[in-house]
């Protein structure tokens, strides 16, 4: 699944068509997690003044004071074809063409992700915007946002760092990272986290997403950029889907925490409370 670092690579990537105007906008297939709005075919002829992100959220930001609003979902992916070397694949599902000669197609083999379009005041005030917590590479979450939210938590760390309402944007494999970078148990409960464990999870979480943002994201799977390159950062996993393997002369292992896959090292993330 898409996750903070390939959304903002994303959104880098779709820079080239701000200040371009909607030419035209065609519907593949009308429900995807939920249907696509049928007003988003209204957009036509505006320009795109602005392209945003909020957690795992793509806004493209219309000079009508509309919203058009992408989730990846589980295998979505979004390119940006120039309109010469363009050929409709399978899963195309929604195609917006520009009058730059561009058109940006969103596909999504799985068809968990979605597609909204709805005045920008109303977007901020759907749910799935509503419930989101801290950025998580804003400087709004710090050491004590994150203590005040788990002190009296008695679910794993690990869980509480994929818990959108706290902090948005981090998936399942960025926590095993940003947890071994911490050297912290993804076993370790909240309330046995001090304000100096929470002190290095937010700077391992800004340092992690950070650098995957710079290698262009991770590409397990289907995930690949705007211009259809793979991004770079499952060279740097160093416990990610590594089970069994040594990292510092001990091995990494592999548990399943919730439904999910988890990877950390047991002797250099020991649990506080042994």
């Amino acid at each position: 699944m898409p996750e903070l670092p390939e959304v903002e690579t994303t959104i880098r990537g779709l820079k080239p068509i701000v200040g371009s105007t909607i030419l035209n906008i065609k519907i593949h297939t009308p429900k995807l997690r939920f249907f696509i709005p049928k007003n988003i075919l209204s957009m036509k002829q505006f320009k795109i003044i602005n392209i945003k992100r909020r957690a795992k959220y793509i806004f493209i930001i219309l000079e009508n004071n509309y919203s058009i609003v992408i989730h990846l979902g589980m295998s979505g992916k979004l390119r940006l074809i120039n309109v010469i070397e363009f050929k409709k694949a399978k899963h195309d599902h929604f195609i917006l063409r520009t009058n730059k000669d561009h058109f940006l197609v969103f596909n999504d083999t799985r068809r968990f992700g979605f597609v909204d379009c709805e005045k920008t005041k109303i977007i901020q005030k759907r749910k799935y915007i509503m419930n989101l917590g801290k950025e998580a590479l804003s400087r709004s979450l710090n050491d004590k946002y994150l203590f005040s939210k788990i002190r009296k938590s008695k679910v794993p760390i690990k869980q509480i760092l994929l818990n959108q309402r706290i902090i948005a944007g981090i998936g399942n494999i960025y926590a095993n990272e940003i947890l071994f970078n911490a050297k912290i148990s993804p076993l370790e409960k909240g309330k046995d986290l001090n304000l100096g464990k929470c002190k290095q999870i937010v700077f391992s979480t800004k340092k992690i997403l950070k650098k995957a943002i710079n290698a262009g994201g991770s590409t397990l799977r289907d995930y690949v950029a705007i211009d259809g390159t793979l991004g770079n950062f499952q060279r740097n996993f160093k416990v990610y889907g590594r089970a069994g393997d040594k990292i510092l002369g001990k091995t990494i292992r592999k548990i399943v925490q919730y439904g999910r896959a988890t990877y950390y090292c047991p002797e250099l993330q020991k649990k506080i409370n042994n």
